[in-house]
């Protein structure tokens, strides 16, 4: 089995910033990337960005330009630095271990997601 453990979370005002955590543990060899995704209320869950084992990055349309994903491999941890946040950024966030082929992430297990919430 595998273990997500999400954090980071929280309300901020718009321009600020967050920095996202999914620590992973249990049988993870098998993937080979690691992934954000995100679910606004009353819209459907969408790709933030996603990392390879060996360090490539993969950003989509909402990700790219304001937001960075790294790991730690020896951690077994990802993380999603958020800056210049907008109100429409406001969704659960999910980390998600899978696999990739190309610019293609097929996710394989689900967080529990951590709300962030962007908001005077």
């Amino acid at each position: 089995q595998v273990q997500l453990v999400e954090s980071g979370g929280g309300l901020v005002q718009p321009g600020g910033s967050l920095r996202l955590s999914c620590a992973a543990s249990g049988s993870i060899s098998s993937f080979t990337a690691m992934g954000w995704y995100r679910q606004a209320p009353g819209k459907e869950r969408e790709l933030v960005a996603w990392i390879s084992n060996r360090g490539s990055t993969f950003y989509s349309d909402s990700g790219e330009g304001r937001f960075t994903i790294s790991r730690d491999n020896a951690q077994n941890t990802v993380y999603l630095q958020m800056k210049s946040l907008k109100p429409e950024d406001t969704a659960v966030y999910y980390c998600t271990p899978g696999t990739y082929s190309g610019r293609t992430y097929y996710p394989a297990k689900w967080g529990q997601g951590t709300q962030v919430t962007v908001s005077s």
